[in-house]
């Protein structure tokens, strides 16, 4: 029986591919943003730095990192590589290092999402029809311009924002993913390639603390293999069961199993979920909609298939995890893959309303930028500054002028790309997404030049560290944190430096001094020297004690 036609019409000018240039500027102001003149933030991204930093600084053993000796969940692959990159670069700043892999990870994500869409699309069932008297897309130029696109949906992606720009093992989780769907993708046409990404993606997905996702992927993975009338593809089977058995092993080696599943059948726990996808996945998920919907009739097919397949694994375990936004975000590479594939189907109409949505959305996102940083910097309109002193009590504004001139740049490559894209009808097949991944990093780096400062005050702990030092001495020869969480423990002994005990009660450590969770009542023994509240937040407050 003949294969139903594909839905794809595209003609010679719909294939022009996005400028490199262009291409290279925008993912750069996607990426540098955040990577430099910032403190760990709390919480997952402090705590990590703590199991990184516990490795590097000898507190703790490479196999077991620890932060005041309490273990990490998990396997320790992206502490290694924090704890490493701190190790080789002793000049730089400890945070700082340890946030350039982390950053070199991100860039793979989006090297390998391209590549995959690209060969996902030259697969024979996923090119556009062929017109009678020729002028259809050419096979190459039709898979660039749809990796184009694929990659604008992952920058334009909502989700990824802070938590791809976090030093946290989901960063490396999501590489890993990538580099699965990456190796199915290629395997027709570099089988090697494909067998090394698929030996390496599954064991280091386990060893990054996602063992139950590794294993599930390899099991559908073997499906896929099975199911292949690709020679290459099925050619996969012995080297993902090999993958499988060390995800496995890797899982056990480690300790990382754990049961993390907190389902609850609820209409609240649903409609959370559903919350959370509609914004986290935005504007990948409408799109990705319409593409399961116009290649209905080809949805057994690879180019289908196999990124439906890895969205749907990661979407399921954030239901499982009740809505954890982590695990969905394992689902975007793939997801961004199945959004491209909906471009050479879409209506202008709804392509016309994503574009003028972004349009309003990021302008007017740009513009309460703008105004706050001119309040913060001339003192008009008053109103932002105060907004901005009540939320963060003692923060005072500071100039910077790269930051400025990053700010300005990036403000008049916006407008110019409104400009280009409002000015006539472009026939390029990536154009519905340009301005959404435009608005995005437009925004990012906007917040995290203009508006750095109060954010950073606000999320680093640096500020708590510094009420707390006015009363704790810094030859203290422990400090005592009963039931404190990772991010507070975190910040006590490689912010402030002081040699932390977690203990359970005040009774079981032998320190002069200790940091007690909010206003309750001094133990025997022990008296209170001050009450000490982090500068952005009004409810939550520490004791610093002295023992008698």
């Amino acid at each position: 029986m003949n294969a139903p036609a594909t839905p794809a019409i595209v003609a010679e000018r719909g294939a022009q591919r996005l400028p490199r240039l262009a291409l290279l500027l925008l993912c750069a102001a996607y990426l540098l943003p955040g990577l430099f003149g910032r403190d760990p933030w709390r919480n997952a991204d402090l705590t990590a730095f703590g199991f990184m930093a516990s490795i590097a600084e000898g507190h703790a053993p490479w196999w077991q990192p620890a932060i005041a000796g309490i273990p990490a969940p998990g396997g320790p692959l992206p502490y290694w590589i924090g704890a490493l990159a701190i190790k080789a670069l002793p000049f730089l700043d400890p945070a700082f290092a340890a946030r350039l892999p982390y950053a070199l990870a991100l860039v793979g994500v989006m090297v390998l999402v391209w590549y995959s869409a690209f060969h996902l699309a030259c697969t024979e069932a996923a090119q556009p029809v062929a017109f009678a008297f020729g002028g259809e897309a050419q096979a190459v130029d039709y898979a660039r311009a749809l990796a184009d696109g694929a990659l604008l949906a992952l920058i334009a992606t909502l989700g990824l924002l802070q938590l791809g720009h976090e030093t946290t093992p989901e960063l490396l989780q999501l590489l890993a993913i990538t580099l699965f769907l990456y190796g199915f993708a290629v395997a027709p046409f570099l089988a090697s390639k494909a067998r090394v990404a698929l030996l390496v993606a599954l064991p280091a997905l386990a060893a990054s603390g996602a063992p139950a996702v590794a294993i599930t992927l390899a099991g559908l993975g073997l499906l896929l293999c099975t199911r292949s009338r690709y020679e290459q593809v099925r050619g996969l089977l012995p080297w993902l069961l090999v993958a499988g058995i060390l995800s496995a092993l890797s899982a056990f080696a480690f300790d990382a199993w754990a049961w993390r599943v907190s389902f609850k059948p609820e209409w609240a726990s649903a409609r959370q979920a559903l919350t959370l996808l509609a914004w986290f996945c935005w504007p990948a998920w409408p799109l990705a909609l319409w593409t399961l919907w116009r290649w209905r009739s080809h949805w057994q097919r690879r180019h289908i298939f196999l990124p439906l397949v890895t969205t749907l694994v990661p979407a399921v375990t954030c239901l499982l995890m009740d809505g954890s936004d982590r695990a969905l975000l394992l689902a975007l590479p793939a997801l961004a893959v199945l959004a491209a594939f909906a471009l050479p189907t879409l209506k202008r109409s709804i392509g016309a309303a994503i574009d003028w949505f972004a349009v309003f959305a990021f302008s007017a996102g740009a513009l309460f930028i703008w105004l706050y940083y001119v309040s913060m910097q001339t003192g008009w309109p008053a109103q932002p500054l105060a907004n901005l002193r009540k939320l963060a009590v003692g923060f005072e504004p500071r100039f910077s002028l790269l930051a400025l001139l990053a700010a300005v740049a990036a403000s008049a490559a916006w407008m110019a790309l409104v400009r280009w894209r409002t000015a006539r009808h472009r026939h390029a097949l990536w154009k519905t997404l340009v301005l959404s991944a435009g608005g995005v990093a437009l925004g990012w780096l906007l917040t995290l030049t203009l508006m750095l400062p109060p954010i950073d005050y606000a999320r680093s702990n640096n500020a708590l560290v510094g009420r707390l030092r006015a009363h704790l001495p810094a030859n203290a020869n422990c400090v005592a944190a009963p039931d404190q969480p990772l991010a507070t423990l975190a910040a006590l002994e490689f912010i402030g430096r002081w040699k932390v005990e977690s203990t359970q009660t005040l009774a079981q450590t032998a320190c002069q001094y200790a940091v007690q969770a909010g206003e309750s009542a001094v133990p025997d023994g022990w008296e209170a020297l001050a009450l000490v509240h982090r500068p952005s937040d009004r409810v939550s407050s520490w004791t610093v004690l002295r023992r008698r």
